[in-house]
């Protein structure tokens, strides 16, 4: 491993930082969706949806707290409601939104830079080859196919973080989108439920 980055050539090293960060916030991810699967339960969402449908709206230290990020939005809602319902579900299902969107901006700037640190690579070995060959140095083929070797490694490299970050990006970006859905849906039926039960204004 250790001679195959060292023929890679120098574009290697930010290849290699591209990938420590790019393993780095999959890991984090990965342990925020674990969480994230062994805490949200609805339990708590159809305890406040049921306490709202029969006028309590007083959410409380149980529901402010609650590991259900809608509960969570939904509760700050009912709290500010008297100020602003909609601003205070917006605010919430941002921090909310946050925290599923983490990261996703590096993976996403991963996969485009990767790819072109490999490019680079190539061009730089290539001309690494070239100029070899432009000072007619024929008798040197291991000098030769080292800068083949450095452009070929590099654009592997490269294509390879891009392709582990590819798969990660898309499962939790979709699971971020998942997440806008469900708020946007749980935060209606509450506005929905406010109005059609007069005494719970």
């Amino acid at each position: 491993m250790n001679e195959i980055f060292q023929r890679g050539g120098p574009i290697m090293w930010p290849l290699l930082v591209t990938s420590i960060l790019t393993i780095a916030v999959v890991f984090d991810r990965l342990w925020f969706y674990l969480m994230y699967k062994r805490t949200n339960s609805p339990k708590d969402y159809y305890e406040l949806i049921s306490k709202v449908e029969k006028g309590d709206l007083s959410p409380g230290s149980h529901f402010e707290k609650s590991q259900n990020y809608i509960v969570r939005v939904l509760a700050n809602g009912l709290k500010y409601r008297k100020e602003s319902l909609t601003s205070a579900l917006i605010s919430q299902a941002k921090i909310e939104l946050k925290n599923f969107e983490r990261g996703l901006g590096v993976l996403d700037t991963t996969i485009t830079l990767a790819p072109l640190l490999g490019l680079l690579g190539t061009v730089t070995g290539m001309i690494r080859s070239f100029s070899l060959l432009g000072d007619q140095q024929l008798g040197a083929p291991t000098q030769i196919t080292g800068g083949i070797a450095e452009a070929l490694i590099a654009t592997a490299f490269g294509l390879t973080i891009a392709i582990i970050a590819l798969v990660p990006f898309n499962f939790f970006s979709s699971l971020a989108e998942k997440a806008r859905s469900e708020i946007e849906e749980a935060a209606t039926k509450l506005e929905i439920l406010l109005k059609e039960f007069p005494k719970a204004n």
